[in-house]
């Protein structure tokens, strides 16, 4: 049964993951909250009308339900008097408040409550079993998020071009003859589809997790759209397998353990992805910053050096008190100026050496 669960939260990772990254891109992100949160009341309303759990109406209804959401939303937001943000915050807490008093009054006496909605339960996954003819072909969820990945696979693979174009500058794609506003509604019925398909196993809590926790670490690891597609699925697929094993151990929730270490990996790679990630930013300017220090100093040394005031100009203490370089980084660009042989320095003078004369004059040319 662990081996059953561990493949349904892989399938969920990666179908989650693959339009994820498209609202990460299209700073959409919250789109993912409010449609995960909003298609509460499309459930309950297709469970009411088809009388069972397994009707295909709840999948329909909370499909309708998250377009109706992003309809209502763009409504607002082209109306100029809110952002977008303010639209979602308005629209979804009213339409899950609705499935909320939907559940409460109509569905007491079944297994759709407020809590199972909200963190679901992938241990009991595994116990919902598609069966054809009396053959057990495996649990449900594993065949409804297996077709939901294959469907968002099929749609990069062959809309690649017509999606990437459209995200990036919609207005050349619709020069090219590409609908924008058709793309953008068919990656939000995508959205829909995905976060109801998770919905059922592992409830609203994970799926935005799932969606924007693997595509946002993805982001910072790679500008290529394609590898960052890739980068998301993997990074969503070892979530899901590390958060199992951590929920094992602690006894706890497995949706709680996967969005945890899919937190944890994003945290990771926002401190130390090579090129956007914080630290090896911090070290890049700190680098350029002394880089230019120690530009400024070599070019002073150079239009004060032979001059009478030498000995005042070229001071180690003059980088502090006229240059106003506090005592620290003044001796940090002096001793890389050292190290680089660009300057020698006797009794607090500093001297360009042949080599630092060089560097000073390519410094004055640029």
């Amino acid at each position: 049964m662990n081996f059953e669960i561990q493949i349904i939260a892989i399938l969920v990772s990666a179908a989650c993951a693959i339009p994820g990254v498209f609202l990460v891109l299209r700073k959409m992100s919250l789109m993912s909250d409010a449609i995960s949160h909003s298609v509460l009341p499309g459930i309950v309303l297709g469970f009411l009308l088809g009388g069972t759990l397994s009707s295909p109406l709840l999948m329909i209804g909370a499909v309708v339900m998250g377009m109706i959401t992003v309809i209502f939303t763009e409504a607002i937001s082209k109306t100029q008097l809110l952002k977008n943000d303010a639209a979602i915050g308005i629209v979804f807490p009213a339409l899950f408040s609705i499935g909320v008093i939907l559940v409460s009054l109509y569905t007491g006496n079944i297994h759709l409550d407020t809590d199972a909605v909200l963190l679901g339960e992938l241990a009991f996954a595994p116990f919902n079993r598609f069966e054809v003819g009396g053959m057990d072909l495996g649990p449900q969820s594993l065949w409804v998020m297996g077709s939901i990945l294959a469907i968002n696979l099929t749609l990069l693979l062959f809309f690649f071009k017509e999606i990437k174009i459209a995200t990036f500058d919609p207005g050349l794609s619709a020069a090219l003859g590409f609908s924008p506003a058709l793309i953008h509604y068919v990656l939000m019925v995508d959205v829909s589809v995905t976060a109801v398909g998770a919905f059922d196993a592992v409830g609203s809590i994970l799926v935005v997790a799932l969606m924007i926790a693997p595509g946002a670490a993805a982001y910072l690891l790679t500008d290529r759209l394609g590898f960052m597609v890739a980068y998301a699925m993997v990074i969503g697929s070892l979530s899901a397998v590390l958060g199992f094993w951590v929920a094992i151990a602690l006894d706890g929730s497995i949706a709680g353990g996967i969005a945890g270490v899919a937190g944890l990996i994003f945290f990771f790679i926002f401190l130390g992805a090579p090129q956007k990630g914080l630290i090896p930013q911090m070290l890049t300017k700190r680098r350029q910053k002394l880089d230019f220090g120690l530009n400024i100093l070599l070019v002073h040394l150079l239009n004060h050096q032979g001059s009478p005031e030498e000995n005042t100009e070229c001071h180690r203490d003059h980088l502090k008190n006229h240059i106003k370089w506090d005592s620290s980084f003044a001796r940090t660009v002096v001793n890389l100026a050292q190290q680089k042989l660009f300057v020698n320095e006797n009794q607090g003078i500093l001297t360009l050496t042949a080599e630092g004369q060089k560097q000073a004059v390519r410094n004055m040319e640029v």
